[in-house]
This record gives structure tokens, C-alpha cells and sequence, in this order.
């Protein structure tokens, strides 16, 4: 059974309700209405009202099957009241009224006031319209700075995280702490017993600079904050995944050689590094999963299909419910 199969069976009867607000989009549309068929989460679709009903129209799909909200006919006083508070005097009422027609936002908004229980943008949106609502609204989890990208890579029986890999472009030392952290918490979540490689072009002092440095610090960090995390860095990706390479190159190390979670050095690194892996490696490479946030809300990727969108649906859902 795979990752996603497992989690709809852990899903069912719990009644997740996922906000999609980018309705007038067919891969959208349409993942909503599969999602909805299965009855394993209630999809709430957002968007413009006409081209809403033009797309299902063109896709044979029945939005009475869904709930589907145009924002513009939506927004309550009391949704206008909440995101002013919220706000604390950075919108008036009239300016928040305008700013909850933005899908993003209103999603964002249904999610704080408890009326939706995750959201998943960014068919059409940009990574940046998808966090901005999120991190002014839900906000991060305490004790924590910043949001990071981490994406499940699945290959048959095979199961990995990668992070971060979608917003931290240049990340210090704290930073990359932090994105080790919560990736622990995301790998258990999704049944990854984590073992954690800070990657580096270095294993263990075999090369010196300051981005070796950062990486070692890093992780000198989580293993006195957390020390139950089971972490090692800095290592090269060879030693953190092959038996073979790790005994020659780190041969104290629990990690090296049987890494499942890596912590790229920097956004660059990650984003590469996931993609090789999903167009060499045949890896299918599931988010980014946001991380660091007091309620889900997940990014695709533009150039995502309609069953990427089923299934980070379902990775939402299991953030919120399991």
C-alpha cells in the first residue's frame, strides 16, 4: 500500500475539510471533484463564480458534488472583524473587506476561524501569494521563526524527506536548526522513523569554509536542544545514503549510511537536489510540505498535475488530523 493510501485509509470518517481556492483551474477542479467522490476529505473550492461554472461546465463536472464559495459573495462582518483584529491595525475594515476577495486570504481566513482545516495553493498562485496570508494569519508555531519546504519522495516501498526545498533562499545556522526540527516532526508524521543528514560538500571536517561552518553548528545545535533527534552533519550526500561510503568516511556516525531525512545547506541545493532525484531517480516527490506553521497550508508546484493536487490534499488532511 502506498504513503497516500495508507493515510486515506487513517482518513476516513474523520471529515478534514481542505480549502482549494484556485477553482476556476481544471487540475483543480478536477482533483476536487475526484477528492470529493471519494468522500476521504470534503474539498471547500474557492473562485470566481462564472469561470468556476465555465471550467466545470467544459469538464462535465457538477459543483453541487462540492462545497464551491465565490469569495466576493462570501465575506461576513464578522470574517472582516476577525482579520482586522488579527491584523492589529495594519488593515481597517474597508481595506480588509478588499483583501478577503483574494482566495488566498479568504481560504487562509475560513482555516483561522475554524470553518476550514487546512489550505492547498499554488496551481496558479506563486509560492510567495500562498505563505503571505499564512504567515500573517495562521502565523508560526511557537518557538519558531520561519517556514520551510519539505517534500516526501516516494519510489515504490521506498521513503525519504528532503527540506528545505521551496522558501529559505539563503538560511543561517539558526535557521537550518530549525528546518532540522521540524522535519523530524514531518518525517514521524508520515511514518519515517528520521534519521537526519545536514548535508554539506564536506563529511566530517574534510573540507574548511564558513558553509561547512554553518552546517556543523547547525547541528551541534539540535543535538543540545533535542537530543532524542537522531541527526549527524556535516556529511556528503554519498556518506549520509550509501553503507559502503559512510563506513569509509564516517564510520562513528548512526546516521551515515541510513539517512532517510536530508537538510540541504541552502534553498539552491534543495531545490535542485529534489528535482534530480524526481527526473533521474524516478522519485514521485509529493509538497513542499510547509512546515512551521500553527495550521497546514501546502504550496504546489505551477507546473503540477491534477493527482499532485489529490495527493497533497491528503498531506494536508494528515497534517491536521494525525
Amino acid at each position: 500500500m502506498s504513503v497516500i493510501d495508507e493515510l486515506k485509509s487513517q482518513l476516513k470518517g474523520k471529515g478534514a475539510k481542505i480549502v482549494l481556492p484556485e477553482g476556476e483551474d481544471e487540475r483543480v477542479l478536477g482533483a476536487a471533484n475526484s477528492l470529493a467522490k471519494e468522500g476521504i476529505v470534503e474539498p471547500i473550492v474557492l473562485g470566481k463564480r462564472a469561470e468556476v461554472e465555465k471550467t466545470a461546465k467544459e469538464l462535465g463536472i457538477d459543483l453541487s458534488a462540492f462545497n464551491f464559495i465565490d469569495p466576493e459573495e462570501s465575506i461576513t462582518d464578522e470574517m472582516v472583524a476577525s482579520l482586522v483584529e488579527r491584523r492589529k491595525g495594519k488593515l481597517n475594515e474597508e481595506e480588509a473587506r478588499e483583501t478577503l476577495k483574494n482566495p488566498n486570504y479568504f481560504g487562509t481566513m475560513m482555516i483561522y476561524m475554524e470553518k476550514a482545516d487546512g489550505m492547498v495553493s499554488g496551481a496558479v498562485h506563486t509560492t510567495g501569494d500562498t505563505v503571505r496570508p499564512a504567515l500573517q494569519i495562521i502565523k508560526t508555531k511557537e518557538g519558531f521563526k520561519r517556514v520551510s519546504g519539505a517534500f516526501l519522495m516516494l519510489r515504490d516501498n521506498e521513503k525519504y524527506l528532503f527540506a528545505d526545498c521551496a522558501i529559505n533562499i539563503d538560511i543561517d545556522s539558526e535557521g537550518l536548526a530549525e528546518v532540522a526540527e521540524l522535519s523530524d516532526k514531518t518525517a514521524k508524521q508520515f511514518g519515517i522513523d528520521a534519521k537526519i543528514a545536514m548535508l554539506s560538500f564536506s563529511t566530517k571536517g574534510s573540507a574548511k569554509a564558513e558553509q561547512v561552518d554553518k552546517v556543523r553548528i547547525a547541528t551541534e545545535m539540535v543535538k543540545k536542544d533535542y537530543p532524542e533527534i537522531v541527526i549527524d552533519g556535516e556529511l556528503q550526500f554519498d556518506a549520509a545514503f550509501d553503507p559502503v561510503t559512510a563506513k569509509k568516511k564516517a564510520p562513528d556516525s548512526k546516521v551515515a549510511g541510513h539517512a532517510n531525512v536530508f537538510i540541504f545547506p541552502s534553498l539552491e541545493a534543495g531545490n535542485i537536489g529534489y528535482k534530480m532525484a524526481q527526473r533521474f531517480g524516478g522519485f514521485k516527490a509529493v509538497g513542499p510540505i510547509l512546515q512551521g506553521l500553527n495550521k497546514p497550508v501546502n504550496d504546489l508546484s505551477r507546473g503540477c498535475v491534477e493527482k499532485e493536487v489529490e495527493d497533497l490534499v491528503i498531506i494536508t488532511a494528515a497534517q491536521a488530523y494525525l
